[in-house]
Order: structure tokens, then C-alpha cells, then sequence
């Protein structure tokens, strides 16, 4: 994968994720995936709600990127108005799972930071 600097020999190589981190490091993408579950969907506006601060242009952008990446399933139903929900994939699931140590990591920084001011 990283034949440019050897890196496939090393254990703890962090050239793997080149390809992914361009996807979870976009502002509002692990914002996302936490809000959303694999055995449940959520609609649109439910997870505009959740989040708050977030254009509908962003979420929208960021959804269809997630989905492009096979993290997001959007379910369509065939209705008027037309319904659309959104849920993890297997994917999507183990990348929440993945992510809980880094916002764990996060969280304890900042608990470190701010008693360090």
C-alpha cells in the first residue's frame, strides 16, 4: 500500500487510512455516522435536528459522500412526498465502533487542557 516509503513492513503503519481519512476528517462525517445506527434508519430532518448547526447543504453533501463510500445506506420509499431514511451499513457500524477511542482520546484531552489553563 505504501510501497513509496516501505511502510507495509511496519506494524503500526498508518498508510491505510490515506484513503478513508479524506472521508471521516470532512467537519460534519463522524458528526454523522455517531447519529446514525445499522439496525434503525433516520430520516433527514431527524438528523438535520440532532446535529443542529448543520446546513442542509452539508448534510446533504456529506451524506451522499458517506453513502458513496459504502458507510451510509439511503432507503428510498416510494411515497408522495417521497420518504427517505438513512442507516449504517456493516461498514458504517465498525467505523463508529473504530471511532469510540478517538473520541474517548478527545474527550480526556480536553478534560486535561482545560484544567492545565
Amino acid at each position: 500500500m505504501c510501497e513509496e516509503s516501505n511502510c507495509e513492513n511496519v506494524a503500526n503503519c498508518l498508510c491505510p487510512i490515506r484513503g478513508i481519512i479524506d472521508v471521516v476528517s470532512k467537519k460534519w462525517a463522524i458528526c454523522i455516522v455517531s447519529h446514525l445506527k445499522k439496525e434503525s434508519s433516520i430520516r433527514y430532518r431527524d438528523i438535520q435536528k440532532e446535529i443542529g448547526a448543520i446546513s442542509p447543504k452539508s448534510l446533504s453533501d456529506t451524506l451522499k459522500m458517506l453513502e458513496k463510500e459504502g458507510l451510509v445506506e439511503r432507503q428510498v420509499y416510494p411515497e408522495t412526498p417521497p420518504r427517505v431514511e438513512y442507516s449504517l451499513t456493516d461498514d458504517g457500524d465498525e467505523l463508529k465502533t473504530a471511532l469510540v477511542p478517538l473520541v474517548e482520546w478527545v474527550q480526556e484531552r480536553d478534560k486535561t487542557q482545560n484544567h492545565c489553563a
